[in-house]
C-alpha cells in the first residue's frame, strides 16, 4: 500500500499517514488545501500536513474514517485520475456508517475509450447495479441526484461494449410552468430547447463523439409524441421528466420496448408540469409494476444530491416545507 498509518507522538488521539509523492499530497489536499476543510467541516477531524505526512486529530472512529477517504483519495491520484471537491463528497458519502460500505471505484462503467463514469453516492452504486440486472428500471427521486446523467452514461456504456446498437433518450416536450409560445425554425429546432439537459449528459458522457454518433442515427435524441407506434429493438432507452407523462403517454412508452433493448425512466413526482401538479402517469406505473419481475426501481433523498452542496439543502427545505 502507497499510504501507511501508524502511531503519532499521542498515542488515541492522533494519527499519522505517510504517502510516498509529494506532488500527489498536494494534489490531495486541493488548492488552499481546501479538500482538507472540507474533510474537517463535515466530520470534525483537525488534519494538519508536514510534507508528505499528514495528521489527523479527533475522535477514533472520525481519525479512521478519514484516513480511508484519503488513502481512496490517493489511490485515484495514483492511478492518473484528478480529484476535486465532488470526488471527496463522494468519498465521504461511501464511507458513512449508514451507507451500503460500498466505494466509489466499485461499479464504474467506461463511456468511451477515455471516460469513465463512477457513482458518487451509495444511491448511485444501487441505481447502476439495477441496470444491470433489469431490462427496466425507474430512477425517482429530487433534481441533482444524477438520475438522468447516469442512465446516460449506462446507456453509453452498453453502446462502447456493443451491448445495444442505439441510445435513444425522450422527454415529455411539456413547459415547466412557462408558454414559450411559437418558436422560430423546423421541427428540430422547436423541440430542441427541451430535449437540452439529454443533450448536456450525452455529451458529458461521451465527448466529441456525440455528434458524430447522433448524425449517424447511433443516438437519437426525440420527444415522447415521437415513439408512437414505434418498436424499438436493439436499443438501450432513456425516458426522462417521467412525472410530466400521463397514464396513457406512460403505457405506450413503456410498451415500445422491443428485443434485446432495455429502458430506463427518471422523474421527480415533487416537479410535475402537469394540471394540478400530479405526476399521474409515473406515479400510476410505479404502483401498478412495484412487484413485476424485471422491474427496478431506485429511490433517492436529498442527501443523495451531488449537485453544489445548497441544492440539497434547497431540496430538503422545500421538501419540509410541502410536508
Amino acid at each position: 500500500m502507497s499510504a501507511r498509518a501508524k502511531s503519532g507522538p499521542r498515542k488515541g488521539e492522533q494519527l499519522l499517514l505517510e504517502f510516498g509523492n509529494n506532488k500527489l499530497v498536494a494534489a490531495l489536499s486541493g488548492p488552499h488545501q481546501k479538500h482538507f476543510a472540507r474533510l474537517e467541516q463535515h466530520l470534525s477531524v483537525l488534519i494538519s500536513q508536514r510534507g508528505n505526512l499528514i495528521a489527523l486529530s479527533g475522535p477514533a472512529d472520525a481519525r479512521a474514517r478519514v484516513a480511508a477517504i484519503l488513502r481512496a483519495l490517493y489511490a485515484r491520484l495514483e492511478a492518473g485520475e484528478s480529484i476535486t471537491l465532488a470526488e471527496v463528497d463522494a468519498e465521504i458519502r461511501f464511507t458513512d456508517p449508514a451507507a451500503a460500505g460500498r466505494g466509489a471505484h466499485e461499479g464504474a462503467i467506461r463511456t468511451a475509450g477515455s471516460r469513465i463514469t463512477k457513482p458518487r453516492s451509495p444511491a448511485q452504486s444501487t441505481y447502476l447495479d439495477l441496470m444491470r440486472d433489469n431490462p427496466l428500471v425507474f430512477g425517482i427521486g429530487p433534481a441533482g441526484t444524477g438520475k438522468t446523467y447516469l442512465a446516460a452514461a449506462f446507456g453509453a456504456h452498453m453502446l462502447f461494449q456493443r451491448r445495444v446498437e442505439r441510445l435513444i433518450l425522450s422527454r415529455p416536450a411539456l413547459e415547466a410552468g412557462e408558454r414559450l409560445g411559437f418558436l422560430p425554425g423546423d421541427l428540430k429546432e422547436k423541440i430542441d430547447p427541451y430535449l437540452r439537459p439529454l443533450y448536456d449528459a450525452l455529451f458529458d458522457v461521451l465527448g466529441e463523439q456525440t455528434t458524430r454518433l447522433m448524425d449517424q442515427g447511433v443516438i437519437e435524441v426525440a420527444p415522447l409524441a415521437f415513439m408512437r407506434g414505434r418498436t424499438l429493438s436493439r436499443a438501450f432507452v432513456i425516458l426522462d421528466e417521467a412525472q410530466n407523462t400521463t397514464p396513457a403517454q406512460m403505457k405506450m412508452m413503456l410498451t415500445r420496448l422491443g428485443e434485446d433493448s432495455q429502458m430506463v425512466v427518471t422523474g421527480d413526482p415533487s416537479q410535475s408540469d402537469l394540471p394540478g401538479n400530479v405526476a399521474t402517469g409515473l406515479n400510476e406505473a410505479l404502483s401498478i409494476l412495484k412487484d413485476v419481475e424485471g422491474v427496478g426501481i431506485a429511490r433517492f433523498a436529498e442527501a443523495d444530491v451531488v449537485r453544489h452542496a445548497l441544492v440539497s439543502r434547497v431540496v430538503a427545505a422545500y421538501s419540509a416545507r410541502g410536508k
